[in-house]
């Protein structure tokens, strides 16, 4: 049930984040309405399991999947890259073939 991909920069990233405590999981996403478009990813790095998540690997990572948010990231890319613009922080981006439209700060967006 692959519904999710992670670059290899995502990958190694987040990886990065598990070892950060031993208590650490997995990596959980989740959506929720919020912003000027509609909805935004909810990422989190996690230490207990929701019993209703959606379970797999991916890349060798433990992933949990709120089941809510299961077809509104289906086939989601998830990458980590440096920002263009600014400061070039570096961060997760969320690469959805069912987007159809992202506000102008790129927080929220709106399915198909």
């Amino acid at each position: 049930m692959n519904t999710i991909t992670l670059t290899e920069a995502a990958s190694k990233h987040i990886k990065s984040m598990l070892a950060k405590d031993n208590s650490n999981i997995g990596f959980r996403l989740s959506i929720k309405k919020t912003g000027c478009s509609g909805y935004a990813y909810v990422p989190q790095i996690i230490d207990k399991i929701n019993e209703n998540d959606l379970y797999f690997l991916e890349r060798e990572i433990p992933m949990y999947l709120d089941p809510a948010a299961k077809s509104f990231v289906e086939g989601l890319v998830i990458d980590y890259v440096a920002d263009s613009i600014g400061l070039k922080q570096k961060r997760l981006v969320f690469i959805n073939p069912n987007e159809k439209n992202r506000c102008g700060c790129g927080e929220s967006f709106t399915l198909e």
